[in-house]
């Protein structure tokens, strides 16, 4: 199982508009994880619109309407693995700490907010940001994620978009 994950798409924004190697990559896989910050609830539906199902949670930036149809946390469950998901994260120091008491049924945590890919491990359980492919503000590119579900086990993979 593949899932691909987005975060941070703050659309519409000018000409700004997803990346057709990421939209591939969208309409590609078995689901779609937006980790916030849609912005505008048509954005949403444009990701509907590509095919796989997709999982969602608010963020901070997003209009009344996707605040009130999209959680603020929620935990996916995807081939035997549970994938918690929320927009922020909080602080950089002791996250993965933090993430693993907040989540202690997941096996990985998906956020965003940041704009700045991560991905650490401990102990059989991850935090995994995949940036932004439309507005990567400190990072150097704009990225997106894949997550590959197998024999209960995931691994998350950064995908550079330019």
């Amino acid at each position: 199982m593949r899932l691909a994950i987005i975060a941070d798409t703050h659309l519409p924004r000018g000409r700004r508009a997803l990346p057709a190697a990421c939209e591939a990559r969208l309409r590609a896989a078995d689901a779609i994880l937006h980790a916030g910050d849609f912005v505008e609830a048509p954005v949403l539906r444009r990701l509907e619109a590509l095919g796989p199902p997709v999982h969602a949670v608010s963020g901070n930036q997003d209009d009344p309407v996707l605040r009130h149809v999209l959680p603020e946390v929620r935990t996916v469950a995807a081939g035997g693995v549970r994938i918690a998901m929320l927009h922020d994260a909080g602080p950089a120091a002791g996250r993965l700490a933090r993430m693993r008491r907040r989540f202690p049924d997941a096996d990985a945590v998906v956020f965003g907010h940041s704009h700045i890919p991560l991905h650490e491990s401990r102990d059989g359980f991850q935090i995994f940001n995949p940036g932004s492919p439309t507005e990567r503000r400190r990072s150097p590119h704009h990225t997106m994620g894949i997550a590959t579900i197998q024999e209960d086990t995931v691994s998350f993979e950064l995908i550079t978009l330019d």
